[in-house]
């Protein structure tokens, strides 16, 4: 399917969790460059509690510089032995890497013909693959976009179980800075999916 024809079947507002979910994925996979920094330094939000957190991570990029995220980015998730956070579902849910959540995700990605890309060696449960998995649900990335009783079923088995528990830890961690700012923005969006989520009919 074409870039084309999945904006032509996705609502605007899909559109958009979609994009910030792959924003989110794309910040917390590595470490932003100059050119996504100026991108995140361009975002503009509204009085919202997310558009605020959006704005608060904008003013943030515009004072960051590559070098200086990369830094915290390594204290933050990779460290010498292990970062200060361990971004991953197992983990935040068990205590321990590579346990149940993991073995679940993969039965749930091979149900729906998602496998993990020959380049990264993460397990699957880190918060990053999730957001894009997530995004990529939404707009149909893999197929046809999936219905919000499927996008319900997946964040609910595989996401709202500890991520924004993971998103309020980012923001409280010794070493966050500019990724103090995208934990609040990841923290309120997943407050806000939960509850759409749990208003929906599917």
């Amino acid at each position: 399917m074409t870039a084309t024809a999945i904006s032509e079947n996705v609502a605007q507002e899909d559109r958009l969790r979609a994009d910030l979910y792959n924003f989110l994925g794309l910040l917390l996979a590595g470490p932003p460059d100059e050119l996504l920094l100026a991108q995140t330094a361009d975002l503009a939000g509204d009085e919202s509690p997310l558009g605020v957190a959006i704005n608060a991570l904008a003013k943030i990029a515009k004072l960051s510089k590559p070098k200086t995220v990369e830094r915290e980015f390594n204290k933050l998730f990779i460290g010498l032995g292990r970062g200060e956070l361990l971004p991953y579902a197992s983990y935040y849910l068990t205590g321990f890497l590579n346990e149940k959540p993991l073995a679940t995700l993969r039965q749930d990605m091979n149900a729906r013909g998602l496998n993990r890309a020959e380049n990264v060696y993460e397990p699957e449960d880190n918060v990053a693959s999730l957001m894009e998995m997530m995004g990529a649900l939404i707009v149909g990335r893999f197929g046809t976009p999936a219905p919000l009783s499927d996008q319900k079923t997946f964040f609910n088995r595989h996401i709202a179980t500890w991520a924004g528990h993971f998103y309020s830890d980012l923001e409280a961690a010794e070493n966050s800075v500019f990724y103090a700012s995208v934990g609040a923005v990841g923290r309120v969006f997943m407050e806000i999916e939960t509850e759409g989520f749990r208003m929906s009919a599917g």
